[in-house]
C-alpha cells in the first residue's frame, strides 16, 4: 500500500514539473518573438514585386534595371538649331562619363547635374557641323551602357543680329521698357521669346509683347518700376530660329538700375507741365503744346517715355516748311519727333496757347532745369489733346492695359 501510494505521488510530481517546463518554454518563445519584432535587423524579402529577385533600397523600391538614355536632339537628327537644348539624360541609372565631340575632335564644354542624371552643353555649338556623343552610363542593375550617336546642326540661309535699348551700368527711369529689335519680321516668335530672360531685384512682374510689325519685342513691368530695382537682361538668341532659314547671329545682354521716381504730367488745356519726383511736385512750368486745330501738329495724349537727351537739337519738318531750327535742352519722348525743349520765340504763348508743331515748348531756362534732372525712361503723361499716341510708334508700351499687354506675348496661354 505504501509502495503504491509512493508511486502515485511521484507521478503527480512529474506531471507538475512537466507543466512548469512547458510554461517556461512558452514564455521563452514569446520573448524571442518580441525581441525579433523590436530588432533593427532588416527583413529581407525573398523576391521583388515581380518575383524576379530581391528589391534593392538603392532603386527606391524598384527592381534593378538597365540604364535608359534620352538624347536632345535625338540621335541622327539633322538641321538642329544650335541654340536649342543639347543634353543627354538617363533613367534607372547614372551618367559616369559624357563626351560630345566636334568635327575637329575637340570636346564640347558641358556640365553634369548634381545627381548625375543629365549632362548639358555650356558652350555654343557651330552652324553646319556634326557632333558625336560618347561615354558610359551605369544602370541600377550595375551594368554599363554605352553613350553614342551623332547629330548635325543647321546651315542657315541667313544670320541676323538684334539691337537692344539698354546698356550696362546705366540708370533709367521708372517707365523704361526693354526692347529687342530685329532687321526684319520674326516668324518664330516663341523660339525667340524662350531665349529671353529678365531677372530683377526685387522681383518684378512683367511680360514680353510683340509690337511694330513683328520686328520688335518689348518687356515692361505690370506697373512702373520700383525705384532702385536692379535688372539683368539676357537675349541668348545665337543659334535660335528667327524665321525660315534665318537664325540668330549673337547673344545680347545688359545689367542696369532703375533710378528715382519721376513722372512728368502735361496738360494741353491748362498749358502747364508738372514734374513729380518721389511723390512730390518739384516744378510747374508754363508750356505751349502742339496746335489743337491741326491733327498733324497736336501733341498726342497718353503715356510717353523719355528716349534721349540733347544739349541742342536741329529741327526739320518739310511738311510744315521749316528746316534746321536749332533748339536748346531737347528731351525726346517720341519717335514721331516730339520733344520737351527750350524755345524763346514762343515764350509769349507758353502757359496761354498751343502753337507748336507737336513739341512741348518751355522757356530755355526752364527746359535746361528740366533736362538736367531727367532720365531716359521717365514717363511723360500727356492729357487734354484731341489725338492719342500712335501705337505703331516706339515706346507706346504704356498705352496698353496690363491685360492687353500680356496677351501680346508669343507664349501667352
Amino acid at each position: 500500500m505504501v509502495g503504491v501510494q509512493g508511486s502515485k505521488g511521484e507521478a503527480l510530481r512529474f506531471t507538475e514539473t512537466a507543466r512548469r517546463r512547458a510554461a517556461i518554454a512558452a514564455l521563452g518563445l514569446v520573448a524571442v518573438l518580441t525581441l525579433g519584432a523590436c530588432s533593427s535587423e532588416p527583413t529581407v524579402s525573398a523576391s521583388g514585386p515581380d518575383g524576379g529577385g530581391p528589391v534593392s533600397s538603392d532603386t527606391g523600391g524598384k527592381a534593378p534595371a538597365p540604364a535608359k538614355l534620352t538624347y536632345e536632339p535625338a540621335a541622327g537628327a539633322q538641321d538642329v538649331a544650335p541654340g536649342q537644348p543639347i543634353k543627354v539624360t538617363v533613367a534607372d541609372g547614372t551618367l559616369d562619363q559624357v563626351v560630345l565631340t566636334n568635327p575637329d575632335g575637340k570636346q564640347v564644354a558641358g556640365q553634369p547635374s548634381e545627381d548625375k542624371k543629365s549632362w548639358s552643353t555650356t558652350e555654343q555649338l557651330g552652324y553646319g557641323k556634326s557632333y558625336t556623343w560618347s561615354g558610359k552610363a551605369t544602370g541600377t542593375d550595375g551594368k554599363p551602357v554605352d553613350i553614342g550617336g551623332a547629330f548635325t546642326t543647321v546651315k542657315p540661309r541667313k544670320q541676323v543680329g538684334a539691337n537692344i535699348n539698354v546698356f550696362d551700368g546705366q540708370t533709367y527711369g521708372i517707365a523704361m521698357p526693354i526692347t529687342l529689335t530685329f532687321p526684319s519680321k520674326v516668324t518664330d516668335k516663341a523660339s525667340v521669346e524662350k531665349a529671353l530672360s529678365v531677372e530683377t531685384t526685387p522681383k518684378t512682374e512683367g511680360s514680353w509683347a510683340w509690337v511694330h510689325d513683328d520686328t520688335s519685342v518689348h518687356w515692361r513691368p505690370k506697373a512702373y518700376w520700383q525705384p532702385g530695382t536692379t535688372v539683368k537682361f539676357n537675349a541668348k538668341i545665337y543659334g535660335v530660329k528667327i524665321g525660315e532659314g534665318v537664325y540668330g547671329k549673337e547673344d545680347r545682354s545688359a545689367s542696369f538700375t532703375i533710378g528715382r521716381s519721376q513722372v512728368v504730367k502735361g496738360n494741353t488745356q491748362t498749358h502747364r507741365l508738372l514734374v513729380i519726383r518721389d511723390g512730390q511736385q518739384i516744378a510747374d512750368y508754363p508750356a505751349s503744346y502742339g496746335l489743337d486745330a491741326d491733327p498733324g501738329r497736336v501733341t498726342p495724349s497718353g503715356t510717353h517715355v523719355v528716349m534721349s537727351k540733347h544739349d541742342t537739337y536741329s529741327m526739320t519738318n518739310e511738311r510744315y516748311d521749316y528746316e534746321n531750327i536749332v533748339v536748346p535742352s531737347a528731351v525726346r519722348f517720341s519717335t514721331n519727333g516730339e520733344f520737351i525743349h527750350g524755345y524763346a520765340p514762343s515764350i509769349w504763348a507758353q502757359g496761354k496757347k498751343n502753337i507748336s508743331h507737336g513739341c512741348v515748348n518751355l522757356a530755355p531756362a526752364n527746359a535746361k532745369a528740366y533736362m538736367d534732372g531727367a532720365l531716359v525712361g521717365d514717363p511723360v503723361e500727356i492729357e487734354g489733346s484731341t489725338q492719342k499716341i500712335n501705337r505703331a510708334r516706339d515706346y507706346s508700351d504704356w498705352t496698353y492695359s496690363w491685360d492687353e499687354w500680356s496677351k501680346l506675348s508669343a507664349l501667352a496661354s
